[in-house]
């Protein structure tokens, strides 16, 4: 039985009134380690590591038999990729063939023609194409462009000096790849490489634009695309990735200046640099798949400099990692079998039903909006669709072929996820799809589809625990829960109405009540620096939307608690009222320390804030936490109640 509150991970010392997230983890943040193969450790990692190994565990169960089911397929796959003889035996040889047609590249139409043979095959294209719910009509799958063509994390890793030992490291990567690859103008290659991705980096949008759903939504017909991008051959493009122009009859752009700057750089910057360019993307998206030399070099930048991991993954744990990306939903049917008990599913739907009503109570009452307003989000919060546990339905992975080489496994892999993202076009929603798999430790909110995916990897200790107390289980799993239906009323979110279409359903007056409570929040969290960071801090504007989660998913669980029978003042257990250990349970979920290196990719561009502050900073901002630990002007989380903020 695993206990509800882990007394061991405290640190007494540390006063839950001045720092609870380390009071109630100090000791586990001083002596855990984190696994050299990883950036991070914690409760998510701890779950994704056991998830991992029982994923393991199935795979090395099942036999090929050359059947063409999904055990067949997984098997293939998995054995392609464990055959490291054969892979180091080969080394750059699968590459030749791309080489040769690359070296072929004569024009911006053959350029355009490999651009689009790159999306088919999952490498790294320079305009992205997906399907997705059309916010304009989201009863239908509509076709998105999107930026791309970057190999490093963002658009500011190329401008910002704080990034630049980073590029020089990235330099210093590519002449390596180059070179491992056999050319012998490795650093000139480099060179061009870093130079055309500086200028496809200046016409990206940055993470904060990219937040905006309605800047975002630009409907236009192939004809008007073309006329955006003169100089870029979309029909080239089209033939090379095996698109029929049928498909691309009407595009949602997402970012269109981006589309307007690239397509001179295609018509007009030197061929061989773009040539240079190609080459790298290609290496760039096999290297994991390729022999030890050049998977030491993709580790090595990728992971060693930018995550400050100290060791590779082992094989195995690799070669699970590809079984899941393309094979994820057969390995999830069996892993639910095996692993994800019908009682969770019931205390969960008990939980998500609680949430749910605490938030329809918590608009009622709302004294920044307006009937019209709060109808609408009434309206919203009734048409919630919550998914638990695994799909309804599976994926058919039927038209999937298979074979004993690893590059054929895997180009025949992304060709195929092309064709399944190319059938849906047009064609109504599936209700029942999920974006996540069942043994992934996560958990989303859909804008566009109004549901809230709790996956059953998550459903375990520290955010669910079947033997803990209400109380523990609402701060933890019901503020998750509370977080993901928050994301429906956070600045992306409460762009969409209750069917998921882009709308404007607020009158102006709380609009404006809305945006100035979440500036509010932006300026509690810009500018925090996390400990143990040497330059870098939270970007309020970006992390806004993660902040509103937060912080209306822990008020509104523990107003959840309390519809749910909780009593603040009950008796105590282990020393604790339970008011107390419902913020014990908050608390203990965000145990978690990441290394140096991979903080200041997160706090450049990742929308959550780094754990301690998730867990202090909102905390902070809610009277039921003043209360449970009697907290006052004295203490170092007490904030100013003219300064605390409740959205929602």
């Amino acid at each position: 039985m695993t206990e509800a509150i882990e007394f061991a991970n405290q640190d007494a010392a540390v006063r839950p009134q001045d720092d609870l997230f380390r009071h109630v983890n100090g000791n586990w943040l001083a002596t855990a380690q984190i696994d050299p193969d990883r950036s991070s450790a914690g409760g998510f990692v701890d779950l994704t590591d056991t998830a991992e190994r029982d994923v393991h565990s199935l795979i090395e169960a099942i036999v090929a038999k050359g059947d063409g089911s999904d055990d067949d397929r997984i098997a293939r796959l998995y054995a392609s990729f464990m055959d490291e003889q054969t892979v180091e035996e080969l080394g750059a040889t699968p590459l030749i063939p791309i080489f040769d047609a690359i070296a072929a590249i004569d024009s911006p139409s053959a350029l355009a023609r490999h651009l689009g043979w790159s999306l088919r095959h999952g490498l790294s294209p320079l305009v992205a194409l997906y399907e997705e719910s059309d916010p304009g009509n989201p009863e239908r799958y509509a076709v998105f462009t999107a930026q791309a063509g970057l190999g490093l994390p963002d658009e500011a890793y190329y401008r910002l000096d704080e990034h630049a030992a980073i590029r020089e490291a990235y330099l210093t990567h590519l002449q390596r790849v180059f070179s491992i690859a056999g050319f012998a103008d490795a650093d000139e290659q480099a060179s061009s490489v870093l130079e055309l991705e500086t200028a496809i980096a200046a016409h990206h949008w940055d993470r904060v634009r990219l937040r905006d759903l309605r800047a975002m939504y630009n409907p236009m017909t192939l004809e008007a695309l073309v006329a955006l991008s003169p100089g870029f051959d979309w029909d080239s493009y089209r033939e090379g990735a095996g698109i029929d122009a049928a498909l691309l009859a009407e595009v949602i752009v997402s970012q269109p200046s981006f589309l307007e700057g690239i397509a001179p750089l295609v018509a007009s910057h030197p061929l061989e640099a773009w040539r240079s360019w190609a080459r790298w993307k290609a290496i760039s998206g096999l290297s994991g798949y390729l022999s030890s030399d050049f998977v030491d070099a993709r580790f090595d930048f990728y992971e060693k400099t930018l995550s400050g991991n100290e060791e590779q993954r082992p094989r195995w744990k690799r070669g699970v990692a590809l079984v899941e990306g393309v094979l994820g939903e057969a390995v999830g049917r069996s892993y639910v079998a095996l692993h994800f008990k019908p009682e969770q599913k019931a205390a969960m739907d008990e939980l998500v039903a609680n949430l749910l009503r605490a938030y329809q109570s918590s608009i009622e009452r709302l004294d920044w909006m307006t009937d019209e307003t709060r109808q609408e989000a009434l309206h919203k919060l009734s048409k919630f669709t919550p998914k638990i546990g695994y799909p309804a339905k599976w994926r058919d992975y039927s038209s999937l072929e298979l074979g004993d080489g690893l590059i054929a496994n895997v180009l025949a892999a992304n060709s195929f996820e092309l064709d399944w993202t190319l059938s849906r076009i047009g064609r109504p929603v599936d209700r029942d799809e999920w974006q996540m798999y069942p043994q992934t430790v996560n958990a989303y909110y859909h804008p566009l589809r109004n549901e809230i995916v709790f996956p059953a990897a998550i459903l375990q200790p520290p955010f669910f625990n079947a033997d803990a107390d209400d109380a523990v289980n609402y701060g933890a799993i019901g503020a998750v829960i509370g977080h993901e239906i928050g994301h429906g009323f956070d600045d992306k979110g409460s762009t969409c109405d209750g069917d998921g279409r882009l709308r404007d359903w607020w009158q102006a007056a709380d609009r404006e009540a809305f945006e100035s409570l979440a500036d509010r929040l932006v300026g509690q969290y810009d500018g925090l620096v996390p400990e143990g960071v040497d330059g870098g801090s939270v970007n309020g504007k970006l992390t806004v939307g993660e902040n509103i989660g937060d912080l209306g998913g822990l008020g509104i669980a523990y107003r959840a608690w309390l519809l749910a029978g909780g009593d603040p003042e009950g008796e105590p257990v282990d020393g604790l009222t339970p008011a107390q250990r419902f913020f014990t349970g908050w608390a203990q979920a965000w145990r978690g320390k990441r290394r140096p290196e991979a903080m200041k990719v997160l706090l450049a561009t990742d929308p959550h804030s780094p754990n301690e502050f998730r867990c202090n900073q909102i905390v902070r901002n809610l009277d039921a936490f003043y209360e449970a630990f009697g907290i006052d002007e004295e203490d170092a989380l007490w904030l100013d109640p003219t300064e605390r903020v409740t959205i929602w």
